[in-house]
């Protein structure tokens, strides 16, 4: 399955620069705001140590990451929902993503001129969340009218609309994200209401955009208020410096990128704890395949069950189920082959009903 990512933000908050480092490509990073006009779509390897270690037992031709589609959404402003700056033009670019990436500047700079005037984290997410709020409301309503004029001719579809949009309205009424009306609603109704198109029905994660002298925020009273802010929210806060995510994804070698980060006393990048975090935010986990050809990850929803994991490399091998032979990256360690894992009578069979684990290491047998 394919994740995507939009990144939001107010201009000049680094969203472009972190774009770049992030996905390696070259947007025009430019101290001014809209320099992000058209969206820049980037793919981004998902860093996972599990591969390499792999593939030091079984001998491969290549390793494969999964991936993470990012999409750098151009900079909004106050006003943006009612056509300031670029107008709502973003509006479409958000719907298209899983999940909402929301830059928010936690460094002073005087090189760099702040949209507002001045650095303050609360205020710039609250503009943002604000906006997209505004644009939710007028969709969310229409929809609503829509729907309970239907359910008054006894449409049962009608009548579950309603009552999924009902506090999602309500809640946007009140200048909060429609998500947060996703507790107040069973599990049949949230998956409905992921099916109005609303901005703020999607998952966030905030990316506090860190001075590269302390890349993990930890001194940062900018990060601290943000943080208080988000999890009053029940949501979740990454601290990331783009200026040192771009300069990791100027260095060609895996062993270059390590030097580089424990000279800054970092295990790994922010990328790594990134992805994590938008894995987590979403429900998702990774499953290997290993071979002579290649050492793969794929991504899965926790919780699949093995024909679902199949199905992700190829709709052949769901169709045709038969089993799944896995092992674990404990058994390799411990017994250095598969052949040896076999023979050890470690290679489990399983069948449809299996529920796929973080990490397994799997084999499907199919028939079509």
């Amino acid at each position: 399955m394919g994740l995507s990512v939009g990144i939001v933000g107010l201009p000049n908050v680094g969203k472009s620069t972190l774009f770049n480092a992030l996905t390696s490509a070259r947007a025009l990073a430019a101290n001014y705001p809209f320099a992000t006009i058209e969206p820049n779509t980037g793919i981004v390897p998902v860093p996972d140590p599990r591969l390499e270690e792999i593939a030091t037992y079984i001998k491969t031709e290549r390793i494969v990451p999964a991936t993470i589609e990012v999409v750098d959404i151009a900079g909004l402003v106050k006003g943006a929902s009612q056509g300031q700056g670029l107008g709502n033009q973003f509006l479409g670019h958000i719907r298209a993503v899983d999940a909402v990436l929301h830059v928010v500047r936690c460094f002073d700079s005087p090189d760099i001129v702040h949209v507002d005037g001045s650095v303050d984290p609360v205020r710039d997410a609250e503009i943002i969340e604000l906006e997209l709020v505004l644009a939710d409301l007028e969709s969310a309503e229409r929809q609503l009218e829509k729907a309970k004029r239907a359910a008054q001719q006894r449409d049962p579809e009608a009548i579950q609309k309603a009552a999924a949009l009902e506090p999602m309205v309500a809640r946007l009424r009140e200048g909060k994200p429609a998500r947060l009306a996703f507790a107040d609603l069973d599990a049949n109704a949230q998956r409905l209401a992921k099916s109005f198109g609303l901005l703020t029905a999607k998952p966030m994660l905030y990316v506090a955009n860190v001075d590269e002298r302390d890349p993990l925020g930890e001194q940062s009273q900018h990060v601290a208020r943000l943080r208080a802010w988000a999890q009053e929210r029940g949501e979740v806060v990454v601290a990331i410096s783009g200026a040192i995510e771009a300069e990791i994804a100027q260095l060609e070698s895996v062993e270059e990128r390590r030097e580089f980060l424990a000279a800054l006393g970092l295990e790994e990048s922010g990328l790594a704890r990134l992805s994590r975090a938008a894995y987590r935010l979403l429900g998702l986990q990774s499953f290997f395949t290993a071979g002579p050809k290649e050492v793969r990850a794929w991504t899965i929803p926790i919780g699949a069950r093995a024909p679902q994991a199949a199905g992700v490399i190829h709709s052949d091998f769901e169709r045709g189920f038969i089993r799944a032979e896995v092992y674990t990256l404990d058994d390799l360690r411990t017994y250095k082959t598969e052949a040896a894992i076999r023979a050890a009578g470690r290679l489990r069979a399983e069948g449809k009903e299996y529920i796929v684990q973080d990490g397994d290491i799997m084999h499907f047998l199919f028939s079509v």
